[in-house]
């Protein structure tokens, strides 16, 4: 690690690591606060460094708790999980390690469950409509199509 650039430069460091201590966050997101903190970039380049070396800041451990939080709680699809991740520079390595923690049959289960809630609140004027609904709204949660046929099939089942 090099040598301090400022006086503040322990005061960044200190705030950097309670920051990740926090909650889990990725390089793209301690860049943010450092810059709002008025770090230079020597500086963010050290303090990053320090807090990868330490596991303050782990991108595999990060891209795992985003994956289950947004599919757990938010209830988002593959493909809107894999863009946040790719839009915060993740890398598609550690996004697919993330990505392996959903199990097909929960995925299918979470988009029925979505679908039958929505279904509710709907307003159609025939089946080829709901379909269309009920897809857009699939899709504006980032669920592939497949997983909607069969998410689909199994409601008209019930």
């Amino acid at each position: 690690m090099k040598e301090k650039h400022t006086a503040d430069y322990g005061q960044l460091l200190q705030k950097a690591a309670a920051y990740c201590s926090l909650a889990e966050h990725c390089i793209t997101e301690v860049q943010e606060k450092l810059a709002v903190w008025g770090a230079t970039s020597p500086q963010s380049e050290d303090i990053i460094a320090y807090l990868q070396e330490n596991g303050f800041i782990d991108e595999a451990r990060y891209c795992r708790a985003f994956v289950s939080d947004k599919f757990r709680y938010n209830k988002w699809g593959k493909y809107k999980i894999k863009y946040q991740l790719r839009m915060k520079g993740l890398s598609d390595s550690s996004i697919q390690q993330g990505m392996e923690m959903i199990e097909e049959e929960d995925y299918e289960k979470a988009l029925v469950h979505l679908l039958s809630g929505k279904l509710k609140g709907l307003k159609y004027n025939d089946e080829y409509d709901k379909q269309g609904k009920l897809y857009r709204f699939a899709q504006g949660r980032g669920f592939e199509r497949d997983v909607f046929e069969r998410a689909y099939r199994h409601l008209h089942k019930n």
